[in-house]
């Protein structure tokens, strides 16, 4: 039994893009994050031929995504996916260039700016402005606590230690969450230790500096060993809620 990060930019801002490229799609992609407090971001920028890229946007089911794009290009489009899905729930070449929608589950979504096949065939270029706002309940801030202690819940999660078979075992956790993707697990060991998880994104780690974390993702969820001698499995749902 086993029991995603939005950005904004407005005015003089500050916006911070993780890019990759991948090898097999050739699609460039660029993580983006609000700025503290924010639920809106606007990025200018310009692509050419078939050059397409996706921003990645962590975001929670019932949510409300906005995305408006602006553009000197009539083949310039954006399509929505949700996450893990190369099915679009918005295609823009079809339903235009303005989109408002609720989310339908938790994870990252891609927000994908292309030209069209003949315009990218003829080389064109096209210079944008993208929009995009995600608002509805997401903040820790809000997530109730357990009556009697500091943590936004508390449960078991499948577990194991030393030579018993992975995650044969469980043991009992308590979260503070600290936002989207951000939170504290604090776990009891199958000998009774207490062990702190801390995620933040993608990074995984313990405040303690003896402690060696290792971290692997299975779908949405994390594959946790520390020390390589403990393991835990930690539901997306501790991490985010829901």
């Amino acid at each position: 039994m086993k029991a995603k990060i939005s950005w904004a930019i407005t005015g003089l801002f500050y916006l911070i893009f993780t890019a990759t490229l991948s090898a097999q799609t050739g699609i460039e992609e660029k993580q983006v994050f609000f700025d503290k407090g924010k639920t809106s971001a606007t990025i200018s920028e310009k692509i050419s031929g078939d050059q397409t890229i996706d921003y990645v946007l962590g975001a929670k089911k019932g949510q409300t995504m906005t995305v408006n794009l602006k553009t000197d290009n009539t083949a310039n489009y954006f399509n929505v996916l949700p996450p893990g899905s190369e099915e679009a729930i918005f295609i823009g070449s079809t339903l235009g260039n303005d989109w408002t929608g609720v989310l339908p589950e938790d994870g990252n979504y891609k927000i994908r700016v292309y030209l069209m096949r003949n315009a990218a065939r003829r080389n064109e270029k096209a210079n944008y402005t993208l929009k995009v706002a995600i608002t509805g309940h997401s903040s820790a801030s809000h997530d109730a606590k357990v009556p009697g202690t500091d943590y936004h819940a508390t449960g078991i999660i499948d577990c194991s230690s030393g030579t018993e078979a992975k995650y044969s075992s469980q043991c009992n956790f308590g979260v503070i969450r600290k936002g989207m993707a951000k939170a504290e697990v604090h776990v009891t060991t199958t000998e009774g230790e207490k062990r702190i998880i801390e995620f933040n994104g993608e990074a995984v780690s313990s405040p303690d500096p003896k402690v060696k974390v290792k971290a692997s993702r299975e779908g949405y969820d994390w594959n946790v060993s520390v020390n390589d001698l403990e393991y835990y499995f930690i539901p997306d749902g501790v991490i985010n809620g829901g």
